[in-house]
Order: C-alpha cells, then sequence, then structure tokens
C-alpha cells in the first residue's frame, strides 16, 4: 500500500493500542506507540508480543520499519497530530469506569492547536465534554477532540481493523474529525459522522445489547432444560428471523472478558447517576453470574457432593484465540468448585500463566488428556478448536468417573456418548 499517509501516534499498547497501531502501519502510516511500561517497551523493540492474539506478531514483524516504539510523548507530538489514546479504563469498586488513566493522558498534553486527541479508549458519555472542559481551563483551547470508538474482538482484533462493519466518529465538525475519516477511507467502511456525546453511546450500547443478548439465549436455555426443548434448535429457528440475527445466540456458561462485564456495568452505572434505573440491564448481569454458578449445580445433579472430587477444566480463558483471562467464567467456576471442596485440575493451550496468577490452588495440566486423568467430571469452559478433535474414548480411559459438562455446547455430543461418556450441555 502507498505510504503517503499521515503519521499517527498510539498512546497506549494493550489490545486495542497495539492492534490499531499495526491496523495503521500496514494501511501505511508511520506510528508512534507510546506506553509508560518500559518494560512492555523494550520487549515490543525486540518483536516479543506481550499479548496473545492471531496474526499479531507477523503484522508488527512484517511493518517493523513504520512501528516506533516509546516511553516518551515527545517523537510522537513531533511527528503526529493525531494521537490515538488507547489505555485501559477498567471498573471501580462502585462499577464506574476508572478514567485516571484517560486524565493522566490528558494532563501530559501540552498546549497545542496542531494536534488532537482520538480517544479509541471506552469511555462514559460525557467524558470528551468532560476533557474538552479541562483542555479550556488549562489553556489548551487549541487542542482538538474526536471519539472514535474501537469494535475489535480478541481473537479477530486484526481481521476487525481492516475488515469493520462500520467507523464511528465523533467530533465539532473540525480538522480532526475530518483527518480520522481520511485515514480510516481506505478500508472502504461505512463512516458514522456524528456528535462526540453520541458516538460515545454507540460503543456503549452495541456491547450492552450483544451482552442482552446471550443473557437472553442463556435464560432460553434454562427453560429448555426445563421443558425437554433444545435450545440449538430453538437458537437456529430464532436466528433465521431477520430482525434477531443468528450471532450471539450460543448459549454457555455466561460471557466475561475486558469489554461486555465492563461496559454494561458501566452504562448501568451512567443511567444510575443521570437518574434512570436501567432494569434490563441489572437482569442481564444477573443471570450472567448465575449462569456461571448453575455449572457447579450441574455437577452436584450428577456427583452428590463435591468434597473429595476431582473436577477438570478443559481451557479457562474467556474465550478461544485468547489469553485474556478478565472476567474469565473459569475463575469464579474454580473458586465456587473449591470452596465446595473439589480439587481442580485444568489446561489451556495459551491462557496457563496468566491463569496460574490468577488461580490459586488449580492444577495445571500440560495436555488436556493430561487434565483429565483421574478426574470425576470434566467441564469444557472456553472453545478452542483442539477440544473438538479430543479422543473422547481415550478420555473416559483416563477418568475414574464418566461425566463431561460441556459449558459452550462445543463437544460433538454423540460422540462424547458413544465413547461411554454422560453429556451434560447447556438448554440441551
Amino acid at each position: 500500500m502507498s505510504t503517503a499517509r499521515h503519521p499517527i501516534a498510539v498512546i497506549g499498547t494493550g489490545y486495542v493500542g497495539l492492534v490499531t497501531a499495526v491496523g495503521f502501519s500496514q494501511l501505511g502510516s508511520e506510528v508512534w506507540c507510546v506506553d509508560v511500561d518500559a518494560d512492555k517497551i523494550e520487549r515490543l523493540r525486540r518483536g516479543e508480543i506481550p499479548i496473545y492474539e492471531p496474526g499479531l506478531a507477523e503484522a508488527v514483524a512484517a511493518n517493523r520499519e513504520r512501528l516506533h516504539f516509546c516511553t516518551d510523548l515527545a517523537p510522537a507530538l513531533e511527528h503526529a497530530r493525531l494521537l490515538f489514546v488507547a489505555v485501559g479504563t477498567p471498573p471501580t469498586y462502585s462499577g464506574d469506569a476508572d478514567l485516571s488513566a484517560v486524565h493522566a493522558v490528558v494532563d501530559a498534553m501540552p498546549a497545542s492547536d496542531q494536534h488532537a486527541l482520538v480517544m479509541k479508549s471506552t469511555v462514559p458519555v460525557g467524558t470528551g465534554a468532560a476533557i474538552q472542559r479541562i483542555l479550556h481551563e488549562h489553556g489548551k483551547d487549541g487542542f482538538a477532540y474526536v471519539s472514535c470508538p474501537e469494535f475489535l474482538k480478541e481473537g479477530s482484533a486484526l481481521q476487525d481493523f481492516m475488515e469493520p462493519d462500520r467507523v464511528v466518529i465523533g467530533d465539532d465538525g473540525n480538522w480532526a474529525g475530518d483527518a480520522v475519516v481520511e485515514l480510516y477511507e481506505p478500508l472502504g467502511a461505512p463512516i458514522v459522522r456524528t456528535d462526540v456525546a453520541s458516538a460515545e453511546m454507540v460503543k456503549l450500547a452495541a456491547n450492552a445489547f450483544l451482552a442482552t443478548k446471550i443473557s437472553f439465549i442463556n435464560e432460553i436455555a434454562n427453560v429448555c432444560e426445563e421443558t425437554g426443548a433444545d435450545v440449538l434448535e430453538v437458537a437456529r429457528g430464532m436466528g433465521m428471523d431477520r430482525r434477531i440475527g443468528a450471532h450471539f445466540l450460543r448459549p454457555g456458561i455466561g460471557f466475561g472478558g475486558s469489554c461486555f462485564p465492563k461496559d454494561v456495568s458501566a452504562l448501568k452505572q451512567l443511567a444510575g447517576n443521570s437518574g434512570y434505573h436501567f432494569q434490563l440491564l441489572t437482569a442481564v448481569i444477573e443471570v450472567n453470574e448465575l449462569q456461571k454458578r448453575r455449572v457447579v449445580a450441574k455437577l452436584q445433579k450428577h456427583l452428590g457432593s463435591l468434597v473429595g472430587r476431582r473436577v477438570a477444566l478443559l481451557g479457562v480463558a474467556f474465550k478461544a484465540h485468547t489469553d485474556d483471562m478478565r472476567e474469565a467464567s473459569s475463575l469464579v467456576l474454580a473458586a465456587r468448585l473449591q470452596a465446595d471442596g473439589a480439587t481442580v485440575a485444568a489446561y489451556d493451550p495459551v491462557a496457563e500463566d496468566e491463569a496460574r496468577r490468577l488461580m490459586t490452588g488449580v492444577q495445571f495440566a500440560d495436555s488436556a488428556l493430561e487434565s483429565v486423568r483421574d478426574a470425576d467430571a470434566c467441564v469444557l469452559v472456553t472453545e478452542w478448536p483442539e477440544f473438538a478433535e479430543l479422543d473422547w474414548a481415550e478420555v473416559r480411559r483416563r477418568m475414574a468417573g464418566d461425566l463431561l459438562v460441556d459449558g459452550r455446547n462445543f463437544a460433538d455430543r454423540r460422540l462424547v456418548q458413544a465413547a461411554g461418556l454422560r453429556y451434560e450441555g447447556i438448554g440441551r
């Protein structure tokens, strides 16, 4: 691709920041990546990628000449006018977003009429207006501001960047908004040009709706278990309706990750802080929490007391193709099993290092087959492709018991049962 493009800077080199930087470098932009974590920056300079994302390491290597990693803002300010902000906004104890990293970036900016902050981080509605007030109060009125929320799914983030459903750009109709539009134009995606507050709300509303869809199909799955219906058939029939669509109608043991739990909570808190009780999202959150615990009830239904039992977890990451453990269902599941007296073994092909830091007392194995050795039951937690290829007859031979709880309805039930295992799915 042509390199005759404006250089940009990306502040924050986590999932969103690094993928955004690499994506723009693939489009031909010189990109200055800034992070306060000196160790992370040094690793990136050596070509070591601190997160697991399919294709990311190869893309960094292929675009190395256009990617510049530093801990100092000065080079970024010198070379780029557009400063994409991709720092973390984790939830606080109240459920509100922690904007301390965002404000640290704002505070670090000099007075300038040549630069713009482009907010990629997910922030509450009203953040852009608040930042603009802060800039004004500190004599930095010339600094432009654009809201450009990200819609990247972990596990397919690079593809999502290069083939977006839409690009949302919220601004005041200034040069910065025009420049961001120009940056994204080569992707050929529909561009939603709107005001800052509406752009901020699009991100929160989209994630809240998808989370609602997941909790809804999980509720339907629970009713299916009581009535004898098969939720997979129900979802298939529902998904053919163009008004509904098939996406996010896969029942399981609840959503997790860095986006859905945080954004649903943030929108609920935003509504509450504004004087509105968002009842629907309260139910979405409750259903999601209860769904994780229903797995324990399924184990107890078949095994009785879990004291002294051994349970194997197949996968611990919140979803396949990532090492992200944030809000992973496995965290709640392992803790509940241990509290009920069970021994927990686990295997994950990618997320073990991070899981060891978060899951105390869990015995990690080097393979799926090793994890199920002497287990009274195993729970399929993460839909890693390798689990679809498991030799279930060998799994049965290694287990002390014969129960598989398929928390993702991912395994082939007929093959599992043919191997002599009892199959317990979700809503089936």
